[in-house]
């Protein structure tokens, strides 16, 4: 039954973005959701009504992005879930996230919007929620308590994905811990990588536990509803552009290749670590992130390299192809032309 409900989401979702890709029209920056009222404060943002307590999908533009939105077993769309608080007092807008290179932190809108996104999509928790209905205000304490945690002092990032120790923690752990706090439930079916090959490739990169929270399941989440989505047409091919090459390299991985690196510059990236470990001690950041070992980190570069180089190819091909053909290729015709560019 979850097979053939994602199916019919996701199937769903695939299909109008095609077609919004086949389309002349001007492609909308802006689609609004479903009527969603909140007693939480809230202040308008891009064009949107935002409140307090509110979850941010995105989908960021790193290989790695890509990587986190197609490695599950459900392949989606986002990559990355953010937690935003709104002062009662003066409006301000905090968003809560945990970042790779940082951990969690707080930025300001201006600074979550001007880091590079192929897509956005606001949720906002469902007023009917039985918690909800008993304190309106919920999604407000929720967002206010993961504020003064991340403010109270440094929360590193989670690379083993464990969302049962809150003492480190990735994107997901921002948003499922503060609602955990004040007992509403995110993910209610746990997000799993059985494919032995993806499972190998994220084991590299540090990842323990392979049943965890994905960004890209929340927008599936029955207890939140779907209020607004930012996308273009160009940023849509990019992203199309980007999941067919991961879709390629993930086949490379079930066929038993490894995650590879330069051998050669192992030591290098160990003196880098050891730089890093210094400046985190300072409260500073180091070349490599905390809790990324040396290996990691020269395994990610190497992940960036290689998807560029293929998204290269499959770029030009694509381009030859509407050439040819007067139309953008279909995701299907994408990935067919990234597994051409990665046997080449």
């Amino acid at each position: 039954s979850r097979a053939r409900l994602y199916r019919l989401l996701y199937g769903a979702r695939a299909a109008l973005e095609e077609a919004l890709l086949q389309s002349s029209a001007p492609t909308p920056v802006l689609t609004h959701g479903a009527p969603a009222p909140s007693a939480s404060p809230g202040v308008e943002i891009a064009g949107v009504r935002v409140h307090s307590g509110d979850l941010l999908l995105s989908r960021g533009t790193a290989p790695t992005s890509a990587l986190i939105a197609r490695g599950n077993d459900y392949p989606g769309n986002f990559s990355h879930v953010a937690l935003v608080h709104v002062d009662e007092a003066d409006g301000r807008v905090s968003v809560i996230e945990a970042l790779l290179e940082r951990g969690v932190v707080v930025n300001d809108a201006d600074a979550y919007l001007g880091d590079p996104k192929l897509r956005i999509m606001l949720l906002r928790p469902r007023a009917d929620l039985p918690a909800l209905a008993r304190e309106p205000r919920l999604a407000h304490r929720a967002a206010s308590q993961a504020l003064a945690e991340a403010r109270a002092g440094h929360i590193p990032y989670d690379f083993a994905m464990a969302i049962d120790d809150p003492r480190a923690r990735f994107c997901s752990e921002v948003a499922s811990h503060a609602y955990a706090q004040v007992g509403v439930t995110l993910w209610p079916e746990l997000s799993t990588f059985s494919s032995p090959g993806l499972g190998g490739w994220l084991a590299a990169f540090g990842v323990r536990h392979l049943e965890t929270h994905s960004p890209s399941d929340l927008e599936y989440d029955p207890s939140l509803t779907v209020v607004a989505e930012w996308h273009d047409r160009e940023a849509l091919f990019e992203d199309h552009l980007a999941n067919a090459v991961i879709d390629a390299l993930l086949e490379r991985a079930e066929a038993g290749a490894p995650l590879a690196y330069r051998r050669a510059l192992l030591p290098v990236a160990r003196l880098l670590k050891g730089l890093s470990v210094l400046a985190n001690l300072v409260g500073a950041q180091g070349p490599i992130p905390e809790g990324m070992s040396a290996t990691a980190a020269l395994r990610a570069e190497w992940l960036r390299a290689e998807h560029g180089r293929l998204a290269a190819r499959t770029r030009a091909q694509a381009e030859a192809f509407r050439a040819e053909r007067g139309f953008t290729p279909p995701y299907w015709q994408l990935v067919a032309l990234a597994r051409a560019a990665a046997a080449e």
